[in-house]
């Protein structure tokens, strides 16, 4: 069993570091935001005050932070994990952040001899709680296989994409996905709302013809058809419309910078930014088809 430092206990963060403990790993917390701290350690988690402490005897540290400066700030900065964590120690960044700040906190890493990769995720809150997230990974060989165990502990599917920032890279481009597919399909069930088609027949037809994806099988974004959707529970978020307009303008930039046309992926992030702007940050992305049609 490790000994592990999880910095950034938010939503995701939390339920990833529970279920590491649950497997009978020795895990300490932190983060910056003391409300996390008191609610995790209210939840049965050890936490400590200061990041330094935290990382004290530390063999593994994993850190969920919201976006590359927090990333390369804690790890990289000064005061962070590379100045206070313990030679050797493993460092897993599951944070979803743009491909650049991840080869650069990586190559930094190296040239102070520890171990890294990108491990973003797939899931929600909901696969982050149940341990069946998806893991994509950038990173050399010896990194990935030192991190396997611990990521089967987190979810379900982990996948080595290559090397440093392939794990942010797949990320980005299946979340361009989602969110496309998300537009797409809300529009649809808006289209057979006015057309006086039911929502059932169109899920019952659409589900198993061409018109089948992730977003209509498993997320769909209107009530009745699938129960465990957000929809079904007023949209409060496993996955919020703020996250994934965050992760469509991470898209959108490395598109810009690869010079790779992506209209709509595009077109996705000025849709998400209006939903956000009426007030949708904090509910779910697929709340997106009440905003599509008008409230």
């Amino acid at each position: 069993m490790a000994r592990i430092t999880f910095i950034g206990l938010g939503n995701m963060g939390a339920p990833m570091a529970r279920n590491l403990a649950t497997a009978g790993h020795t895990v300490v917390g932190f983060d910056v935001v003391e409300a996390a701290r008191t609610r995790f350690a209210e939840e049965g988690g050890t936490v400590l005050d200061t990041m330094a402490a935290a990382l004290e005897g530390a063999e593994v540290v994993l850190t969920m932070l919201p976006s590359g400066a927090e990333v390369k700030a804690v790890i990289a900065g000064p005061d962070g994990v590379l100045a206070h964590a313990e030679p050797g120690a493993l460092l897993i960044d599951c944070s979803t952040i743009d491909v650049a700040t991840a080869r650069e906190v990586a190559a930094e890493a190296a040239a102070r001899g520890f171990e890294m990769i990108d491990a973003p995720v797939s899931g929600g809150v909901a696969g982050a709680a149940a341990g069946t997230l998806t893991f994509m990974v950038g990173g050399p060989e010896t990194a990935y296989a030192m991190a396997a165990p611990l990521l089967e502990v987190m979810g379900r599917t982990i996948v080595h994409a290559g090397d440093a920032g392939a794990g942010q890279a797949a990320k980005i481009c299946n979340n361009m996905i989602l969110g496309i597919s998300m537009i797409a399909v809300s529009e649809a069930f808006n289209l057979a709302d006015g057309l006086g088609l039911d929502r059932q027949k169109l899920f019952d037809v659409a589900s198993t013809a061409s018109g089948q994806c992730w977003s209509l099988t498993t997320y769909c974004p209107v009530p009745g058809p699938v129960p465990t959707s957000p929809a079904n529970r007023d949209y409060k978020p496993g996955f919020t419309a703020k996250m994934m307009l965050k992760d469509l303008r991470l898209a959108a930039d490395a598109a810009n910078a690869s010079g790779v046309n992506a209209p709509l992926g595009a077109e996705a992030g000025k849709v998400y930014e209006a939903f956000c702007n009426s007030g949708g940050d904090a509910t779910d992305f697929s709340g997106v088809v009440r905003f599509l049609r008008g409230g």
